[in-house]
């Protein structure tokens, strides 16, 4: 049974402070956890010393998650934000990496930040959510292509640019229907 220890969140921000300084973009303390900001560039080592570093060892993974900032009331350092939650077995405390991913510029290139599929198996379907979702890239994905939504389909349909009422494809899906298990054929 993992015992919460909110003691260890001022070391672990001291050790983080420390080890990357001038390269955080802000440092967030709430109640259960402690969430570092940083650029897309650096949020992979980030994450990889919270995970090595012995005296930390956020070995469990938790969850990744896109966010796009491009209504929010005020100005953020970049228009995406992938944020990974990780779990210290040993400190007793969580950590969120807020990455702040630049959008593409005049359609050209897509939005990209390192993939951390290598360090954690469990980011390869989050990762893979977040591009079909926002489209944000992940460098280094084993396999980067859409997990929810068809292959073909156009778009990523939780920007906030994107149509609050879809453009036109909902007419498109395949809809299923249950039948009840009493009428559903034999074997």
């Amino acid at each position: 049974m993992l015992v919460y220890r909110k003691e260890n969140l001022s070391t672990l921000a001291a050790k983080v402070e420390g080890a990357f300084g001038d390269r955080l973009l802000g440092k967030e303390e709430k109640t259960l956890y402690v969430q570092f900001s940083v650029k897309a560039a650096d949020a992979k080592s980030l994450i990889r010393f919270l995970k090595d570093s012995p005296e930390l060892g956020f070995t469990y993974f938790i969850d990744c998650c896109g966010v796009d900032y491009l209504k929010y009331p005020r100005p953020m350092p970049e228009r995406f934000a992938v944020v990974t939650t990780l779990l210290s077995p040993a400190l007793g405390v969580k950590v969120q990496v807020r990455a702040f991913v630049p959008a593409s510029g005049n359609g050209s290139a897509p939005a990209r930040i390192d993939s951390n599929a290598d360090l954690f198996a469990g980011a390869n379907w989050t990762e893979r959510e977040i591009f079909d979702l926002y489209g944000i890239e992940f460098t280094g994905h084993p396999d980067m292509r859409r997990i929810l939504m068809p292959d073909d389909y156009e778009g990523h349909p939780l920007r906030k640019d994107y149509p609050l009422r879809g453009r036109g494809e909902r007419g498109a899906f395949p809809v299923y229907h249950a039948i009840p298990a009493d009428q559903a054929p034999k074997d």
